[in-house]
């Protein structure tokens, strides 16, 4: 039941110690407050780097050739790796737990596509239909690659959506005809991979381009999707691959400089493992900082029974009973740490929100140069979770009734006769 009297004279205790009662409750606030910020601060850079992820397969392999590093079986260090069809056959008819694979073929040098008065340098990749979900590209108009194009060696391309408007602004591109040093491809689809520069890139027949480009069979790299499989699974695919490749081109197994690999799987969970240490640091750092702030509500609730001892002895002398002299102190202490902490959540979260707001504003209004590719982002939605901050908040409230209850039970336990002789 709410007790009217009870309220002003604690409201009437905090207004003759104004500064200690403001002091007070900043300490609490400043706690809440830091682990809202040092939370979303958290998920601004986790929500960054994990953006990487979602633009290809987390399942995916990459595999390059080097250079051997060391003799094998007579053969001389220093032996330049080339990966050819050949090798590409050979891992997917004979390495089980590959998902999709695509062999990729890329043109040196300065690539030069244009459509009619338009034009610009763009990466350019030869690739099959399997790469699309090896690189986890979204078709916006038109379609992907597809076997038939690869059979026939069709001179189509898709292309990414940043090539779409810096060479045809609002003009539909599908039907259209590009040309790649001054060669003329037939546009059949557009395409989205979320990063800017990844979207900057021209997307062609794998078999046409080895054709059309004097390639051969010569094949840049490989990129394949493993599945469902586990991280220690794809370790030990990673071990046959490298095995198999080995045999085919003469080089030690264990020389990590004949070929280089990249597993996105690993990284993910690699990635995800370090978060989840920045995480708990966030937290140990923040409820430190909230320990902290408790602490100081207990003292100053201490300092407060002992300055109204003679007080409470009198209250006693007259008929108040233990429970109210401890429920007059908890109360005094849970109003302040509920009043600050709801304080210091509030400002933590409108920072939080202003500086995700400012980030959006700084990614949406970056320049869209056909030179700059676009730039990496590193923060992103920086947002504490609401019921986290809610849920700090409820516990910090219950941490304040828990900090007023030791210099509550000593006032409950103050007689009388021993607080008029206090001084």
């Amino acid at each position: 039941m709410f007790d009217l009297d009870k309220w002003q004279e604690i409201f009437a205790t905090l207004g003759k110690n104004k500064l200690r009662t403001i002091l007070t409750s900043f300490s609490v606030a400043w706690g809440i407050l830091l682990l809202i910020i040092l939370l979303g601060s958290g998920n601004g850079l986790q929500n960054a780097v994990m953006q990487n992820f979602e633009t290809n397969a987390k399942n995916a392999m990459w595999i390059w050739p080097g250079r051997t590093s060391v003799e094998y079986k007579g053969l001389s260090k220093d032996r330049e790796i080339k990966f050819t069809n050949k090798d590409y056959e050979v891992l997917r008819d004979e390495i089980e737990g590959i998902d999709h694979i695509s062999p990729q073929f890329n043109i040196w040098g300065g690539t030069s596509v244009s459509y009619n008065n338009e034009f610009g340098n763009f990466t350019v990749q030869c690739v099959l239909p399997d790469h699309r979900p090896i690189e986890g590209s979204k078709v916006l108009e038109g379609r992907y690659l597809n076997n038939i194009d690869i059979n026939e060696r069709r001179k189509v391309v898709v292309i990414g959506e940043e090539v779409q408007k810096s060479l045809f602004k609002e003009e539909d591109p599908i039907g259209k005809f590009i040309k790649i040093n001054n060669i003329s491809f037939k546009v059949i689809g557009v395409y989205s991979d979320g990063n800017g520069w990844q979207n900057r890139r021209v997307v062609l027949p794998f078999t046409a381009a080895q054709q059309i480009f004097n390639g051969g069979v010569r094949v840049s790299s490989l990129g394949l999707t493993t599945g469902d499989a586990t991280v220690e699974e794809t370790k030990a695919l990673e071990d046959k691959i490298v095995r198999k490749l080995a045999a085919i081109h003469s080089f030690d197994p264990s020389d990590k400089s004949a070929i280089g690999m990249r597993n996105t799987l690993q990284e993910y969970e690699q990635t995800r493992t370090v978060f989840f240490g920045i995480k708990m640091f966030i937290w140990f750092i923040g409820i430190g900082t909230l320990i902290a702030g408790i602490v100081g509500v207990s003292n100053i609730m201490m300092i407060v029974v002992k300055e109204r001892t003679k007080e409470i002895g009198v209250r006693k002398a007259i008929g108040a009973t233990p429970g109210s002299i401890l429920g007059l102190v908890i109360s005094e202490a849970v109003f302040i740490t509920t009043l600050a902490g709801y304080f210091g959540m509030v400002v933590g979260v409108a920072i939080m929100e202003a500086i995700d707001f400012m980030v959006d504003q700084s990614i949406a209004n970056a320049p869209a140069s056909t030179d700059a590719g676009g730039q990496p982002v590193i923060f992103l939605n920086p947002n504490a979770d609401i019921g986290i901050a809610i849920g700090a908040t409820v516990l910090l409230i219950v941490c304040g009734a828990i900090a007023g209850m030791i210099p509550a039970i000593k006032a409950a336990r103050i007689k009388p006769i021993e607080s008029l002789r206090y001084e």
